[in-house]
């Protein structure tokens, strides 16, 4: 490579990937344990079953599994939102879909930053969900003020960090000695500070206003809160977690055990109780004691349509209204019982869900598809005939709700309150700097492409005759 050559933003995602979860597992020793654990199960999970190690090996999925994980963060201010955008967008990562999270009782909306390509996804799949703080829904108006007043006057990236970002715009990439230290001066964003920059006592009036109210605003900066690694069976990996002497939440998030998983399920260990010194009155330290990161597990299924993420929000209410999970754990079984039976509902085999609509799938020829051309098929009689073959489309985003509750179970009840739902993606992209991606157009787009694809093939010879 020439000296000056530009690195790919696949490989400074890449590189940013790793140097976080190098820094997050100094930081929460425990995730390193779960890092372990969730490699042991995957690779018990692929030895036993050879036909999905196949189809993930067919559809360039194998490679990424071990690669695969998530961050999440949570920004103050519409500024540090729009820079934000910025330097994912020098890693290759754009914003997808909009969360409202005030709907599940949480005074943030969201989206996430990812790879949208096929290569890039494969190449690493990292993810950033991305939440900014909503000080409009606090009723305290004096201490909105005093929030705003501090988050104004933080600074959560490095010059050098801003200088990167711009010279990368103005290049239109980096080489590979600015690369590495944008790695370097962006970490620092995500770095964990025991020193808060509040008083004890404004510590304690933003949290009882709301405790990631309290998260967002007592720091230097927007420390990363959890990474997730994604594995092939997260029933296990949640029975396991109290043999490596991690404490996980009481129930998985999302929907239930399946055969052809949909969407996304997500658990979690505990919340960690992380010392912490406050800002005193006599200007000495005061210590004291934050909750916020935790360790996050996730199982990635099939990517769903506006119908079946309707039938998916439609059943999972309806299991809600007859068991709302505890926090605490009080009632996991009861719940748990009443998921799987509400959703015995929802198809449990791929060509059910496909032929009812419900979820994404990309379509591909197979041998025999490849070889006989001349046809004239539809899809149904060249899936028939073996001509085309279809694999679930994975689930590259997040669920509301589930957030939500991974968040309460590891604060506490209390950790969700009532707010009036305000979804407002409008003034949450004008914050942003940019529109985001509508994931289903985009699901959509990848099946219709493979589709097209194949059937182009296979109808070849007829449609010249």
């Amino acid at each position: 490579m020439k000296a000056n050559a530009q690195v790919s933003a696949d490989k400074i995602r890449a590189d940013f990937s790793a140097a976080m979860s190098a820094m997050y597992r100094d930081e929460v020793p425990a995730y390193g344990t779960l890092m372990s654990l969730v490699a042991d199960v995957n690779a018990e999970t692929l030895a036993a079953d050879p036909y999905l190690r196949a189809r993930l090996d067919a559809t360039d999925s194998l490679e990424r599994i071990s690669e695969e994980r998530h961050g999440a963060i949570r920004l103050g201010t519409p500024e540090e939102l729009s820079m934000m955008r910025r330097v994912f967008a020098v890693m290759g990562m754009f914003p997808v879909g909009y969360y409202d999270l005030s709907t599940a009782g949480v005074p943030v909306h969201s989206t996430a930053f990812r790879p949208v390509g096929a290569e890039s996804l494969s190449r690493n799949p990292f993810r950033v969900f991305t939440s900014l703080l909503r000080l409009d829904l606090i009723a305290d108006a004096a201490l909105r003020e005093e929030a705003a007043a501090v988050l104004a006057a933080r600074k959560i990236f490095t010059d050098e960090a801003v200088a990167l970002v711009e010279k990368a715009e103005r290049d239109g990439g980096l080489n590979a000695v600015d690369a590495a230290r944008f790695v370097a001066e962006v970490l620092e964003t995500f770095r964990w500070h025991d020193h808060a920059i509040v008083s004890a006592d404004m510590y304690r009036r933003l949290h009882g206003a709301h405790r990631l109210v309290a998260d967002v605003v007592s720091f230097k900066g927007p420390h990363i809160n959890h990474l997730t690694p994604r594995t092939l069976d997260i029933d296990k990996v949640q029975a396991r977690m109290p043999e490596e002497g991690i404490a996980p939440k009481a129930v998985v998030e999302g929907p239930p055990t399946r055969k052809c998983p949909i969407l996304l399920r997500q658990t979690s260990f505990k919340a960690l109780e992380e010392a912490v010194s406050f800002i005193g009155e006599d200007g000495r330290w005061q210590e004291g004691s934050h909750t916020a990161r935790f360790g996050e597990i996730e199982q990635r299924g099939v990517a769903l349509t506006p119908k079946g993420r309707a039938l998916y929000d439609q059943l999972l209410n309806e299991t809600r209204a007859r068991v709302r999970p505890a926090a605490d754990g009080s009632n996991a079984a009861e719940y748990e019982a009443a998921l799987a039976d509400v959703f015995e509902a929802f198809p449990d085999d791929w060509d059910g869900i496909r032929k009812a609509g419900l979820g994404y799938f990309r379509y591909s020829l197979t041998e025999k598809g490849m070889s006989v051309t001349g046809r004239n098929a539809d899809l149904e009689t060249a899936i028939e005939a073996g001509l085309i073959q279809f694999d679930p489309i994975v689930y590259e985003d997040f669920l509301p709700v589930s957030a939500a509750g991974i968040f309460q179970s590891n604060l506490g009840d209390d950790a969700t309150q009532d707010f009036v739902a305000s979804p407002n993606q409008v003034m949450f992209e004008r914050d942003l700097g940019g529109a985001v991606l509508d994931e289903f157009a985009h699901y959509a787009g990848i099946q219709r492409a493979s589709l097209e694809m194949c059937l182009g093939i296979v109808n070849m010879a007829a449609a010249a005759e």
